[in-house]
């Protein structure tokens, strides 16, 4: 058969990239078109995310991967959840797209927590964050009543990319699962949510299943012929997708990077009391289905911690070394609580982990060694948390945990997650939320016969590494 390539618009909160996939008919071949960095920017106290500037990174990608890849069949988006974009009928902005670290919702989310909050989780599924779309829209509308007028359509990041490349306006299940407006019985939108936060029905179309054509790239003379697909648009929905995971249900997924993003495929969402005081967030795949998972913040605190140090590592082979020297240094005594909000985006990241570690007596480590090894060794336990909760919740003993992301990478935080959780730990060299995009694609342009097709044919050609716990190698 003739190779056929597809492109994955993959947009994260700190970095971006157009990847594009050659698919053989048994094999998947990657090809980095364009790599590109991502921030939030401040203003006057917010904090916004800059469209124009990720539209021209975007553009050049596609049009580097078109260059690379004359035949390109298909482009697909996904991206971070909750943030959003709103437009006019035409499509225009009509308002500034913040971005989810804003302190903007965090007195509604503490007053959502005293009352409120067991309605919404019985509604929604999705626990009290202050990030979730359904308090930003809340407090866009509450704060300037005005938008309401001129605010046709609310869409989601990967939402409005689909947009920009097919000219129609589509809110995708799994992206629009983790606004907390959804139905957690059914495929559609909570009208009790929406009324419960004062947020117009119209703003949002009926949620549609993933994935399935758009249509023709329209307005892009450089991708005349490509077709827009609609992929999944949540990234970890992405992720999970690509899990080369047993057919049997044993498997935990771990998505690390910025968050840690700890879950499993699910008929049936994990509700009531203990869910909720867990935090466990019901997810939609794109077919449907549940991803419960519970998150927290990830490798965001080493990222964070870094600029304190005036030495810190630059290139492949000197993040290496500073794993190795962390895996060597003493255990710390204590670990951080790797939910606490103060550690959520913190003028300074090193300054909020000694604050929290000298409210218990402990002492902070000296270098950046001694943080690594740190934040490593609390990230597992955090981890290893994650496991008992859904162990609890969902009756199951799981057997191991696959980990994709740039967590995947490091040693450290792979043993200390098989460590804390007792369980094994298959690390795949894997760009997992790119490598689901691109399989969802393949399923909609029918060179694949569905997901569990492509996660078979996947299994074969990667190779893991295994972290057995402590003592049980």
């Amino acid at each position: 058969m003739k190779p056929v390539h597809c492109a994955a618009v993959d947009l994260g909160a700190t970095s971006g990239r157009i990847i594009v996939g050659t698919w053989s008919g048994r094999r998947l071949a990657l090809t980095e078109a364009h790599r590109f960095p991502n921030q939030f920017r401040p203003l006057a106290g917010h904090e916004y995310w800059d469209l124009p500037y990720l539209w021209g990174e975007v553009r050049a990608g596609l049009i580097k991967a078109r260059k690379q890849f004359p035949r390109l069949a298909s482009v697909g988006v996904d991206s971070w959840a909750v943030d959003h974009v709103l437009v006019g009928r035409g499509g225009r902005l009509v308002f500034p797209v913040h971005a989810y670290r804003d302190g903007r919702t965090a007195a509604a989310s503490e007053r959502l927590g005293r009352s409120g909050i067991d309605r919404v989780y019985s509604l929604t599924g999705i626990p009290n964050y202050p990030y979730n779309t359904s308090l930003q829209l809340q407090e866009t509308l509450s704060a300037h009543p005005g938008v309401a007028k001129v605010a046709a359509r609310c869409l989601f990041i990967s939402d409005y990319f689909n947009f920009l490349l097919s000219g129609r306006m589509v809110n995708e299940l799994s992206i629009a699962s983790h606004s907390q407006l959804i139905d957690v019985r059914r495929r559609g939108w909570s009208r009790a949510a929406l009324d419960f936060f004062g947020i117009p029905p119209g703003l949002f179309g009926r949620p549609a299943l993933s994935p399935q054509r758009l249509g023709p790239v329209a307005g892009f003379p450089e991708l005349r012929g490509v077709v827009s697909v609609l992929v999944p648009g949540h990234d970890t929905a992405c992720a999970f997708a690509a899990m080369p995971a047993a057919a049997d249900g044993s498997d935990l997924y771990l998505s690390s990077g910025t968050w840690s993003l700890l879950g499993f495929e699910s008929e049936v969402p994990l509700l009531g009391a203990e869910a909720l005081a867990t935090r466990v967030s019901n997810e939609r795949m794109g077919d449907g289905r549940y991803r419960p998972l519970k998150s927290c913040l990830g490798l965001w605190l080493l990222d964070r911690t870094l600029p304190a140090f005036r030495s810190r590592p630059r290139t492949a082979g000197e993040w290496r070394r500073l794993i190795d020297a962390a895996a060597r240094a003493p255990a710390p005594a204590e670990l951080l609580d790797v939910a606490d909000p103060s550690l959520f985006n913190p003028a300074s990241m090193r300054a909020a982990i000694e604050s929290q570690l000298k409210g218990r007596g402990a002492r902070a480590p000296r270098d950046l060694t001694g943080y690594v090894r740190l934040i490593c060794d609390s990230l597992g336990r955090g981890h290893a948390g994650a496991v008992r909760a859904f162990e609890r919740l969902a009756g199951r003993a799981f057997k191991r945990i696959l980990i994709v992301g740039g967590g995947s990478q490091n040693r450290l935080l792979c043993q200390a997650t098989a460590d804390a959780a007792g369980l094994p730990v298959e690390s795949f060299s894997l760009e997992g939320s790119a490598v689901g995009n691109l399989a969802a694609q393949l399923v909609a342009l029918g060179e694949v016969p569905g997901m569990s097709a492509f996660r078979s044919l996947l299994s074969g050609q990667l190779d893991g590494t295994r972290f057995p716990p402590a003592g049980r190698a």
